[in-house]
């Protein structure tokens, strides 16, 4: 258990373009030994026979001795032949005894890996749960998501605002709603992955906050020009003013995401990195993000994204949390969240769960819970 910090980045005032509100987060100095591209991956990594299509991603990749990373894509090649005509032979691949780089499905998809990390597949085999339940994935169909490009405003905001110097983050947020975060270790991975932001998913709470709210306010500088007599007064009263907003920000926009306990899944090593997912308690009725990210060796995130859910997919996990603790079994299950076990089986239909049910043991308790 621990929580997310912006530890090692600053916040800095967000800018508004209806109702879509960019706060970046500024490194004063790059992560060394890490270094994140757009979802691509070398001609060597893939199979030479028929047509691959990548869909948006991220690849992250590291050193070893914490060496600078360089950009994707840079290499130096030898000359295949020499002055006099002839051809030098042809080095041999040399494939590195340890992997390097690394690739992120798209956030889409990591979706459906993120809330499964809560759960385990039924260790006994009760006889009220289908065959189903056992031989594929626990969770259902997921929710609808949306693209960022049909998210009111958000292209626009992206085209338009200035990306600050050092700038390796941005939080998303639409009416005030935290939306996601992308947080990356080098100002210049932020600049090409800043236009991908629109090709990410959102839950559908966030595409109709942008569809109700036309504008959000706008928070102005105040500085008292009374204590302002020289440059260097007017510096030390910007850089109050700043600090206040970071503050404010981070304990109060950003509250949903920072104060949470946090479960964390190592899931790669990374030299000095290393790879984690993270999930908080479900509660319902309180914002909960999941995520990705990549930590240092003091816990600091040189990555992280984030995906806000919805409050149909914080009940159904919290519905399948609870089978999960109590080894899948329903009287049980009922008992420790204090329901009949009728009840239960109805909770579990309207959160669209029942299809892992046997068919005659959901009609019967549907018909008990009818007479209740």
């Amino acid at each position: 258990m621990g929580r997310l910090t912006f530890a090692g980045l600053e916040t800095r005032p967000g800018q508004v373009w209806g109702a879509v509100r960019l706060v970046p987060l500024v490194r004063d100095a790059p992560v060394e030994g890490l270094r994140m591209h757009p979802g691509a991956l070398p001609e060597t990594d893939l199979p030479k026979d028929g047509c691959w299509y990548v869909p948006h991603g991220l690849t992250a990749e590291w050193t070893r001795d914490g060496s600078a990373v360089p950009a994707f894509g840079t290499a130096l090649r030898m000359p295949t032949a020499t002055v006099d005509g002839s051809r030098r032979p042809k080095a041999k691949p040399r494939f590195a005894d340890r992997r390097t780089r690394i690739r992120f499905i798209p956030r889409r998809g990591a979706l459906e890996t993120y809330l499964p990390l809560a759960f385990q597949a039924p260790a006994i085999a009760w006889p009220e749960w289908s065959r189903l339940a056992y031989t594929q994935s626990m969770l259902p169909e997921p929710d609808r998501t949306v693209s960022g490009l049909l998210v009111d405003g958000l292209a626009d905001a992206l085209r338009i605002f200035e990306i600050h110097p050092g700038q390796c983050g941005v939080l998303v947020y639409v009416a005030d709603a935290l939306a996601g975060v992308l947080i990356t270790p080098h100002p210049e991975d932020y600049r090409t992955l800043h236009p991908t932001l629109v090709e990410d998913s959102y839950g559908e709470l966030i595409w109709r906050y942008a569809m109700l709210h036309a504008s959000v306010q706008d928070f102005e500088a105040r500085i008292d020009a009374s204590l302002v007599d020289s440059l260097a007064d007017l510096r030390a009263q910007a850089a109050a003013v700043q600090r206040d907003w970071a503050e404010f920000h981070d304990g109060t926009l950003a509250a949903g995401l920072l104060d949470p306990e946090y479960h964390f899944t190592e899931t790669y090593a990374m030299a000095d990195f290393k790879l984690v997912r993270y999930r908080p308690e479900f509660e319902t009725g309180r914002e909960t993000h999941v995520g990705e990210a990549i930590l240092d060796a003091r816990g600091r995130a040189a990555f992280l994204q984030s995906f806000r859910l919805s409050e149909t997919q914080i009940r159904r996990a919290r519905l399948l949390q609870a089978l999960a603790a109590n080894e899948w079994h329903l009287d049980d299950t009922a008992a420790a969240l204090a329901l009949t076990t009728p009840a239960f089986v109805a909770l579990l239909r309207n959160s669209n769960l029942t299809w892992m049910l046997r068919r005659d043991v959901l009609d019967h308790n549907l018909a008990r819970h009818r007479r209740r």
